[in-house]
């Protein structure tokens, strides 16, 4: 794959704008910015269409959303209505994303050619697929790279992939081979903003063997006490939020601690070559009920199995720049490839 796969990207729009660049390469959305970055300084790009396998859209909602007071001003102003007033609705910048994607297919022969079948675009912040759900003949057709890949809102898992939400950099360095020190069965702290996590936190914030909190853990306890409870706990509890995913997989992961899916409809990152149930407990939320009885069922040995292919799997949900074989970038990149496959010309 890498020395066959190229992508072709569209070299039109501003990068000071809303195209190209990333906007950021921290926090929880850092993901996309990553990729960003990284496809532009890979070996998989080409300046040749006509060898490009697959063709990226490079216009980014996260940086939208960021600079939306000072571009989508500019935008009304000299190509909408001068009379409107911009904002930063759903719904204007699903008319910012329909007429550069259109331009494009004006300008260049390629998105016609498969309707865009063999079109890709990168969003982590759910801002984007709200942005793009109004774009039928976008989201369809082309290739969706989304951190909220639901089975209940549209993701195609045959033809979508799911970008694993990397909240980077990590405030501390990875766990692994570290069992003797996590002697808490499961931990869970974070907002109540999805009714799995109500539920969560109702059951179980007072239970003695469960650190559950309901609200997110306040940094005046202490310096990095968040992250610290990662080395010190067999399961963490991945609930989803106000999407089905949750940064709090890659965390569990980097910090070696077993993660525990409780999200419905959620297709996993990579799952199309990781076997999850060799690293990771994934759960319906339904169980939530019995929660503390399905990990005290793991036995020491299963626990020990799991939390070595955690250590495994690492290297997959980490982001570098430049990107280094085996990263979440080649990760993604795979995931494409395999996607390609399904294109008919």
């Amino acid at each position: 794959m890498e020395q066959k796969f190229k992508v072709y990207i569209y070299p039109d729009g501003d990068p000071k704008t809303f195209y190209q660049t990333p906007r950021k390469l921290t926090g929880k959305y850092a993901s996309e910015g990553y990729f960003f970055q990284n496809i532009q300084e890979s070996r998989f790009r080409t300046d040749n269409p006509e060898e490009a396998h697959l063709f990226f859209i490079p216009i980014s909602c996260h940086k939208m959303r960021g600079k939306a007071s000072i571009y989508l001003l500019y935008f009304f102003l000299y190509f909408l209505d001068s009379n409107r007033t911009p904002g930063t609705s759903y719904e204007n910048m699903t008319v910012i994303v329909q007429n550069y994607v259109e331009s494009l297919a004006r300008k260049y022969p390629y998105w016609n050619r498969t309707l865009g079948a063999d079109h890709f675009f990168v969003t982590c912040h759910d801002v984007g697929v709200r942005a793009t759900e109004g774009l039928p003949f976008l989201v369809k057709n082309a290739i969706r790279v989304v951190c909220s890949p639901s089975y209940d809102v549209g993701y195609i898992p045959h033809k979508d992939v799911a970008l694993p939400q990397v909240l980077q950099p990590f405030a501390l360095p990875g766990g692994g081979n570290d069992i003797q020190n996590r002697t808490i069965l499961g931990f869970w702290a974070g907002h109540r903003n999805s009714r799995i996590r109500v539920i969560l936190a109702r059951l179980w914030e007072n239970d003695t063997e469960l650190a559950v909190s309901n609200n997110r853990i306040s940094r005046a306890i202490g310096e990095l006490v968040y992250q610290k409870q990662f080395y010190i706990t067999k399961f963490c509890i991945c609930p989803g939020g106000s999407q089905v995913n949750s940064a709090r997989i890659a965390d569990s992961i980097h910090y070696g601690c077993v993660p525990v899916i409780l999200s419905d409809y959620y297709d996993l990152p990579f799952n199309d070559v990781l076997d999850w149930r060799k690293f990771a407990l994934v759960l319906r939320e339904r169980d939530v009920y019995h929660l503390k009885d399905n990990l005290k069922s793991i036995t020491m040995e299963q626990f020990t199995a799991l939390h070595t292919g955690l250590v495994q799997v690492q290297k997959h949900f980490e982001w570098h720049s430049p990107p280094i074989k085996y990263d979440a970038f080649h990760m993604v990149m795979y995931d494409l490839w395999l996607r390609h496959y399904t294109v008919k010309y």
